[in-house]
C-alpha cells in the first residue's frame, strides 16, 4: 500500500486581531515516531533454497534474487514497527536462524532514527556486525570488519582497504553513505539488489520497491505440516548430519528458553529453528536406521494393510 503522507507537526493557531497579521509559514511534515526503521537480509544462496527456511521465521517477507549467487528478504517489520523490539536484536536473530539452518551466510543490513549497521551470520560461528550512529561515526571494532571480509571471501587488499575506509571518521558520511559504501563492496562478491532498495528507507516503501519486481515470492509460514515436510526433504543424512542435529537441539533448547524469559522475538525465532532442525534430522536419521520413512514424510508410501 502506498504510504499516507504525514500530518502537520504543528498546529495553526487562531489570528489575534489585535496583532498584525504575520506570514503563515508553509506546514512542516512530521516525521514518524523514532525515524525510518528498515532491515534487509541477503542470503548467499538462490531463492529456492532460501525460502524453505525463511518459512520457518513466521514472518511475512518478499524474496527475490540480489546478484547470480545471492537472494534477498524484505520484511514485513512488525516485531519493530508493532512490538516495539530493536530493529537490530531482531534481525541477529533472523539472521542466526537462516544462518543455522543452512550452509550459506547470511548478512542482515538494518537502520533506525539513531544507528545503522550490519550482521553477519555463518553456521554455528559467533556472529560479526559493525554499527555507525546516524551522523557517520563509527562504533564498531575494527577485528570485525577483518573478520566480515575473510568470512565472505571477499579481496584480502582491494576491498578490504574499502572496508578500512568506513571504519574511520569522515565528517562528509553519515550512515546511508556508510551503508552505501558497504553495499559497493559488496558489489564484488556478487550482490545487486533490486531498484528501490535503498539504505535508510522505512520497511513500507521497501515492501511497495519489492512488489513491483519479476518473479518475486511471498514468503509465508505455511503451517507446521507442509514445514516439517519441506524440512524433512532437506535434511541431509550420515554421521555428520547426525552430529549437526545433535549440536543444533542443544543449542536450541537454552536459546529458546533464555529468550523466552528475555522476551527477544529474534532469539526466539532463531531457537525454535535451531530445535526444529536438530528434531527432524535426528528423527530422519533414526527412521533411515530402523529401515522406516517418517510418517510426515511421505504418508502416501505407506503399504496397504
Amino acid at each position: 500500500m502506498p504510504s499516507e503522507p504525514w500530518p502537520s507537526s504543528r498546529a495553526q493557531r487562531p489570528s489575534d486581531a489585535s496583532e498584525p497579521a504575520k506570514p503563515a509559514k508553509p506546514a512542516e511534515p512530521a516525521e514518524p515516531a523514532g525515524g525510518p526503521v528498515g532491515a534487509l537480509l541477503l542470503c548467499r544462496a538462490g531463492a529456492d533454497s532460501v525460502e524453505a527456511v525463511a518459512q520457518l521465521l513466521r514472518e511475512r517477507m518478499l524474496l527475490g534474487p540480489a546478484g547470480d549467487e545471492w537472494s534477498v528478504l524484505v520484511p514485513e517489520g512488525k516485531p519493530w514497527l508493532h512490538g516495539g523490539e530493536p530493529v537490530d536484536r531482531v534481525l541477529t536473530g533472523w539472521a542466526t536462524a537462516l544462518a543455522v539452518g543452512s550452509t550459506w551466510p547470511v548478512l542482515a543490513l538494518w537502520w533506525d532514527a539513531d544507528r545503522s549497521g550490519y550482521t553477519l551470520a555463518a553456521g554455528f560461528r559467533r556472529t560479526v556486525g559493525y554499527v555507525w550512529l546516524a551522523n557517520g561515526t563509527p562504533v564498531g571494532e575494527d577485528e570485525a570488519m577483518r573478520t566480515f571480509a575473510a568470512r565472505l571471501g571477499l579481496d584480502p587488499v582491494l576491498d578490504m582497504q574499502a572496508l578500512d575506509a568506513l571504519t574511520r571518521p569522515d565528517s562528509g558520511a553519515d550512515a546511508r553513505a556508510r551503508m552505501r559504501g558497504l553495499l559497493a563492496v559488496l558489489t564484488r562478491a556478487g550482490v545487486d539488489l533490486p531498484p528501490g532498495l535503498r539504505p535508510g528507507e522505512p520497511a513500507d516503501r521497501l515492501g511497495e520497491a519489492a512488489q513491483v519486481w519479476d518473479g518475486v515470492r511471498q514468503v509465508e509460514w505455511p503451517g507446521w505440516r507442509d514445514a516439517v515436510r519441506a524440512e524433512l526433504d532437506a535434511v541431509e543424512h550420515g554421521p555428520f548430519a547426525r552430529a549437526l542435529s545433535g549440536a543444533q537441539l542443544a543449542a536450541g533448547i537454552p536459546l529458546l528458553l533464555w529468550s523466552l524469559r528475555r522476551r527477544g522475538r529474534g532469539w526466539a525465532v532463531a531457537g525454535a529453528v535451531l530445535v526444529v532442525h536438530g528434531a527432524l534430522g535426528l528423527t530422519r536419521e533414526r527412521g533411515r536406521v530402523r529401515g522406516v520413512r517418517p510418517d510426515c514424510e511421505a504418508p502416501s508410501a505407506r503399504p496397504r494393510l
